[in-house]
């Protein structure tokens, strides 16, 4: 019985590993050519600013005037 519940249990802490993982990624594409890539979806601000979490995990922020697109990268 032992056995059973310490399996199950480590089997769901691997899947939500697992599931934590999955965070998809945006590429924000710029009017001047650049391209900056998010982690997470972008939220877009009532004050006309786009803000996202770069590569490195540090919250910026665009004017939405100067973002041509917005595109989820596939995995």
């Amino acid at each position: 019985m032992k056995k059973i519940f310490l399996t199950t249990f480590a089997a769901i802490v691997a899947l939500s590993v697992l599931t934590g993982c999955t965070r998809t990624s945006y590429a924000i594409h710029t009017n001047d050519g650049r391209t900056i890539i998010s982690d997470g979806k972008p939220k877009e601000s009532s004050t006309g600013l786009i803000g996202y979490t770069d590569a490195n995990g540090v919250k910026q922020q665009i004017n939405r005037q100067d973002v041509k697109e917005v595109s989820e990268i596939p995995h």
